[in-house]
Formats: C-alpha cells, structure tokens, sequence
C-alpha cells in the first residue's frame, strides 16, 4: 500500500520515463512518448500541480548533441505532451564534476527554484537510481518506475517504486503551496543548471 502525498510540483526525468531512451538523441523523429506519458501529465496539469522536466545530456559535451539538436527534440517533446513549466538540463559529461547531473541535486533545486516551491514539496519521477538519489540529496520524494534498462540493485535501493507512470502519479496530491524557496547554500548548485529556455547557454 503506497502512501499518497501532497507535492507542489513533480519533476520528471526525461529518457525513460517520459519518452523511450534514445542515446545521445539529435533525431525529433525518434522521440516517442512512454506508454502512460500524456496522461499522468494530463492529471497533474488539471489537478493544479506544476511539472518539469530534469535530464542529463551529456551528448552535448561529447559533441554528438548540438545545443541546436537538443533544443529540436525537447520542443518535439512539448509538441507531443505539451507545454513544461520548467526544464533543467545538464549539458556535463560524466567526468566533468558538476554539481547539477544526477545524483547531484542541481537539477532537483534548479526546478524547484524556477517553479517558486521547496524542494521538498516536490516529487520525482524517474527510471534510474541515479534519479532518486539526486531527489535524497535535494530533499525531495523520489518514485522510481523501472524499466527493462533499470538495474535490480536500483529497484531494490528504492524507497519507493511504482509500476507504471499513472501508479506513481495515483501517489501525488496536489499542495497549495504559495511560499517562494528562499536561497541560499543551493545557490551554487543551481547556477550550474540550464533552466527552461533551453536554447540559451
């Protein structure tokens, strides 16, 4: 029995859980929505409740993404499953020791900044352990919905796992919350974390 619980926003990871994870993905075309997608985001966005979305990139520091490619796809995200109110993206490769890729929080606190909530009034949704522990570190609650690539030692460290994208929305209820996040030793983490108008670098 899951425990339902009040968020302010639900941050969703991108590859995996939103759309099919395509490496490195330059290619539009080849976006394709999660089973589940448009209608868990469909009852967040009726029940009040903002959503964004969080992902690392590397693929741009790697050279295989241009930040022109990255911004096609993610707009042919929204086409598909309509508008965010927030992306944070992470443009870092894996050895670039950045406080925003995940596990880091960057990501978690540089949503939560921009949609004006507490971090811990807000829940991700993710495919991959490095999803949840980046929501630990934040302060946030992390739902993991595994898929055929997620590792068993990643659903076993999960605090909490859901079996679809609509079962770990059935776990969020919408919070009123009105108090802006005040800023402080996050500061730096979140600097370093592309936000919304993706295609500003």
């Amino acid at each position: 029995m899951f425990t339902r619980h009040p968020a302010a926003a639900v941050l969703f990871h991108r590859d995996g859980t939103l759309i099919e994870n395509v490496a490195d993905n330059a290619d539009p075309s080849q976006v394709e929505p999660m089973p589940g997608a448009q209608e868990a985001l469909t009852r967040m966005r009726r029940a009040g409740v903002q959503v964004a979305v969080i992902t690392n990139q590397p693929g741009v520091a790697r050279g295989r993404v241009s930040p022109d490619e990255l911004h096609e796809v993610n707009t042919r995200v929204e086409e598909l499953l309509g508008p965010f109110d927030a992306w944070a993206i992470c443009v870092h490769a894996e050895g670039d020791g950045c406080g925003c890729r995940n596990p880091a929080p960057g990501l978690v606190l540089r949503a939560a900044d921009t949609l004006h909530v507490s971090p811990f009034d807000c829940v991700v949704i993710g495919d991959a352990g490095s999803d949840m522990a980046a929501a630990r570190a934040a302060g946030a609650r992390g739902i993991l919905v595994p898929t055929w690539q997620t590792r068993r030692e990643e659903v076993e460290a999960a605090r909490e796992v859901a079996g679809s994208l609509t079962d770990a929305v059935d776990r969020v209820d919408p919070l009123d919350y009105g108090v802006t996040l005040t800023r402080h030793s996050f500061t730096g983490l979140m600097d370093q974390a592309q936000v919304v108008g993706w295609s500003r670098w």
